[in-house]
């Protein structure tokens, strides 16, 4: 006990009978067991509080090497989404672009059909022949 001996327990105790008496060796001896389980039970709860620590300590580690890693993919995602994004402005641009001159040809081609819609009408008319033409044609039968 305490890294000592059974002969230097032995003169210790000597001394202390020699000191303290017969009368107070039995109550010292109480204290001094009380003061030995006092101190060893503060030693324990000094330990387990380090232990806690140390587990605490590790814990925050493992929490923050989480929280990296849900950084990481969390500016992934960003950047996944921006180019999304971005992709789809260039396809809108680019339909937008190409709606463009499909509605300039359509243009183009609804009015030369309605011009000539309206330089040729059709109509179900007979057309009279001229009388001059046709009077000499009998004078000669």
């Amino acid at each position: 006990m305490f890294g000592m001996g059974f002969t230097e327990i032995l003169l210790i105790a000597v001394i202390a009978i020699l000191f303290l008496g017969p009368d107070k060796l039995p109550s010292a001896m109480v204290d001094i067991a009380k003061f030995f389980r006092s101190v060893k039970q503060t030693i324990g709860s000094v330990k387990d509080s380090l232990e806690e620590e140390i587990n605490a300590a590790g814990i925050k580690e493992e929490a923050l090497a989480y929280k990296q890693e849900l950084l990481k993919a969390s500016q992934s995602i960003e950047k996944v989404s921006h180019l999304r994004s971005n992709i789809d402005a260039e396809i809108s641009d680019i339909l937008k672009e190409n709606e463009k001159p499909k509605v300039a040809e359509q243009k183009e081609q609804t009015v030369p059909q309605k011009a000539s819609t309206q330089a040729q009408e059709v109509t179900f008319k007979k057309k009279k022949k001229k009388q001059t033409e046709q009077k000499p044609k009998e004078e000669e039968k």
